[in-house]
């Protein structure tokens, strides 16, 4: 019996011979039909300037992808869509957006339809222009000489395969579309829809482009399908946020997702490994020592920063150990003393309304003689502006009058009538206005600093675990009303701000 690296030698010899004679291929009766991680390595150089590396994660992404294209090819009902998480640099754009359709046809499945997307169209259409360019080759040519892109169907965003019968005669197959994601989909259907990276780090960032991506995922792409029990979709990308594209299918459909989840090293990012099984094939914690080795690894934190590496190579949207904030730092008591206490306030950050899902927050903190600070109490919920403000003088009412009350005024004139009114409503308390200037990140960091080195104090209540939940994966969560409302109030605290009574 073979030796695993005598199979291994006899494979790449095969390799080797297939890509010097393509011709081969078909003269081999032992490789009737190639598998997807073969006819990359024969067709690699068609669409690719730099040498082939391979590493296993490249045949375990094949075998995933034809397990879809061999289903949708026998007409079986679709039970799960495939999601795959992997670092950028691990040739999945070659391996999904290019390689995989041209493979697909090349199985004789010619009839096969595909819509592929990015987030970006330029994207979109560079893929769909190698792949066309690899159809054209004179190597795939020689090697699936029946197959052919149609003279009048024949563009890099739309073109047609046609595959010559027996008779001479064409006959229509499949079709490529490409769009960005966001982009019109009106009057195409498809067999599989690829997804292939939907968001860029920047358009996470962003609330209103995050929310156009989910819409379009969620709405139009599955309206799409040329049948819907059996048609499938393929999203591959890299996280970047709690509500990404695959966060958000995860929470809504995890029983109609096949995740795979392959973190580009698992020393700190273990945990999203998935299947866990896959942990064995990492060398030394790594997914691809030759792409992603220590070398490029420490370069990309040095270049994404700790957030951008947790999202696009630990596939984690927030940092390991608890990125900006290590929630495991805080103290936790049961007690404060008086005495010891210097100043204490509430902060407020409003939500307009209780239907567009944000939270209203109030954070109770103090500073204290020793220069430490304690977080005393956090009221929290998504209510009417009714409720909000009865609860928010409620609370001051528990809080008593030696604590200042301050309320964050939005931008514009709405920001400002709101804040009046709330604070008419506390009227009796000493209440003020504050208007934090800057962005998210850089208000809560000089807080971040006093958490991490334990100088922030929790009492010992049932608000503790979500209070460290949101804090954890800021700024990469959902919600940033506590954080937002903490580190206002250790700004005011910390720095003796004085703000304008209205």
């Amino acid at each position: 019996m073979l030796s695993q690296e005598a199979i291994l030698e006899n494979k790449r010899q095969e390799f080797a011979k297939m890509q010097r004679n393509p011709a081969s291929v078909l003269q081999n009766a032992e490789v009737e039909r190639l598998s997807l991680y073969e006819f990359l390595r024969v067709f690699w150089s068609e669409v690719a300037e730099t040498n082939f590396k391979d590493n296993w994660h490249v045949e375990f992404i094949c075998s995933q992808l034809e397990e879809v294209a061999y289903r949708v090819a026998k007409g079986l009902p679709a039970d799960k869509d495939l999601i795959i998480n992997i670092p950028p640099g691990t040739t999945k754009t070659i391996i999904c957006s290019i390689m995989f359709p041209a493979w697909c046809w090349s199985m004789g499945w010619y009839w096969m339809r595909f819509i592929t997307a990015s987030y970006s169209a330029q994207l979109a259409l560079e893929s769909a222009e190698k792949s066309r360019d690899l159809i054209r080759s004179d190597k795939y040519q020689m090697v699936f000489p029946t197959l052919r892109i149609k003279e009048d169907k024949d563009t890099k965003s739309n073109f047609r395969i046609v595959k010559r019968m027996e008779n001479n005669r064409f006959r229509n197959g499949g079709n490529r579309f490409s769009t960005s994601v966001g982009g019109t989909l009106t009057g195409f259907h498809a067999h599989i829809l690829i997804v292939d990276d939907p968001l860029n780090p920047e358009q996470a960032a962003s609330e209103k482009e995050l929310e156009n991506c989910n819409r379009w995922m969620e709405q139009t792409l599955p309206t799409r399908k040329v049948d819907k029990e059996v048609a499938a979709t393929v999203l591959i990308m890299q996280r970047l946020h709690q509500e990404d594209p695959t966060g958000r299918a995860l929470k809504r459909k995890p029983d109609a997702i096949k995740h795979i989840c392959l973190p580009g090293q698992i020393i700190d990012y273990k945990k999203f490994l998935y299947p866990p099984e896959m942990e064995e094939y990492y060398i030394d914690g790594l997914l691809d020592p030759v792409r992603l080795g220590p070398n490029a690894l420490h370069k990309l934190m040095e270049d994404l920063g700790q957030y951008g590496f947790a999202g696009q190579i630990g596939q984690n949207p927030a940092p390991p150990g608890g990125g900006m904030f290590k929630v495991n730092r805080f103290p936790v008591t049961q007690v404060v003393r008086e005495i010891d206490v210097r100043t204490t306030i509430r902060y407020w950050d409003k939500a307009a309304t209780e239907d567009d899902g944000s939270y209203t927050c109030g954070v109770k903190m103090s500073r204290m003689k020793d220069k430490s600070f304690v977080i005393h109490d956090v009221v929290r919920g998504q209510w009417s502006a009714e409720v909000r403000e009865r609860m928010m003088l409620q609370t001051a009412r528990n809080d008593g009058k030696k604590v200042r009350i301050f309320i964050e005024q939005e931008p514009g004139s709405g920001g400002k009538e709101s804040v009046e009114a709330s604070i008419k409503n506390l009227a009796g308390y000493a209440a003020y206005a504050d208007r934090p200037t800057g962005e998210k990140i850089r208000r809560a960091d000089p807080y971040s600093v006093q958490v991490n080195i334990s100088n922030v104090t929790l009492m010992e209540a049932n608000w503790n675990q979500a209070y460290k939940d949101e804090l954890e994966i800021f700024p990469f969560g959902t919600f940033m009303d506590q954080v937002d409302a903490s580190s206002a109030a250790f700004n005011i605290l910390a720095a003796k701000k004085e703000v304008r009574v209205l």
